[in-house]
């Protein structure tokens, strides 16, 4: 069963009123959008999500709880052209969770998992036509070494692809595993499962996260009104980096300002950083896949 990263401290960090438009951008399989919609009594919660079985799932959850919800199926990066066509143009509080969802890791036709042999999908959305497999098998050395590099920070890239290449066709999880395990130092394969940081460099690369989650968060910001919150849930350094970044860029003073006796008005940031939350010592015994996670939060001031 997937447990909710962070539940209660996006709750709370979202200030929630029964009145609340809210975005969740992932729903995924609804514990997050529950836990919202069980608070907005007569507000309304627009949740995306591109996975068929995700939104099938969730559907039936969120009904249970309230009819003041839409799910839009399409990946976050419409989020402006989504809202726009149902009239939303300003909401109170957008969340992003970035995790892979329990469901997707544990399904093991999904291709996500280095613990499950399936063959090489890893898609977010089914309907899309760049796969693991084609990532895998069709990619120059060159460019399977820059993904494993930027995206998995595998400091093993280069021995890992040299051992994929000569390994074509890989069809599956275990068979990509198993290519990993011989092109890795001993000592590497006893600290951690060797193949971790490659399955998420692939996953990144086939779903385009980075740079559909930078491109939305920036759209999240114009979207919130002034008091309203965007909170972020990241589960590797790059996501983290990027929402950082974005986050510092829209709320600190221009350096040539800093020397003015007084800054204008309308040269303020129009946002500040809130908070940045890790899982409590409670939250991390209870649930694994808490460990890397960190929780950033803006509001908008102006």
């Amino acid at each position: 069963m997937h447990v909710s990263v962070l539940l209660e401290e996006c709750i709370k960090y979202l200030n929630l009123n029964d009145k609340s438009i809210i975005v969740d951008c992932t729903l995924g399989y609804g514990g997050h959008s529950s836990a919202i919609l069980k608070n907005i009594s007569n507000g309304h919660l627009y949740s995306f999500d591109q996975d068929s079985e995700a939104i099938k799932y969730s559907s039936k959850r969120l009904s249970e709880i309230s009819g003041n919800y839409t799910i839009i199926n399409s990946n976050f990066v419409n989020l402006k052209k989504e809202l726009n066509k149902l009239n939303v143009n300003e909401v109170d509080g957008i969340l992003y969770d970035l995790g892979v969802s329990s469901p997707q890791l544990d399904e093991g036709d999904r291709g996500f998992s280095f613990h499950k042999d399936a063959k090489l999908d890893m898609r977010m959305n089914q309907n899309q036509e760049l796969t693991a497999y084609k990532v895998i098998n069709e990619y120059s050395y060159e460019n399977l070494v820059r993904v494993l590099r930027e995206y998995g920070e595998e400091k093993y890239a280069s021995s890992i692809v040299m051992g994929i290449i000569n390994s074509r066709p890989i069809n599956t999880t275990l068979e990509l595993v198993e290519v990993i395990k011989n092109n890795v130092p001993e000592k590497y394969r006893r600290d951690k499962h060797p193949a971790r940081k490659t399955f998420q460099a692939i996953r990144i690369e086939v779903n385009n996260e980075l740079n559909v989650f930078e491109d939305s968060l920036k759209q999240a910001l114009d979207l919130i009104k002034v008091g309203g919150r965007v909170c972020v849930i990241t589960f590797h350094s790059l996501e983290d980096k990027i929402c950082k970044e974005v986050f510092r860029s829209v709320s600190s003073i221009d350096d040539s300002l800093k020397k003015l006796p007084v800054i204008p008005n309308h040269l303020m940031p129009k946002y500040k950083v809130v908070k940045v939350v890790e899982p409590s010592k409670e939250e991390l015994d209870n649930n694994n896949r808490a460990r890397s996670a960190k929780l950033r939060v803006i509001e908008r001031i102006g």
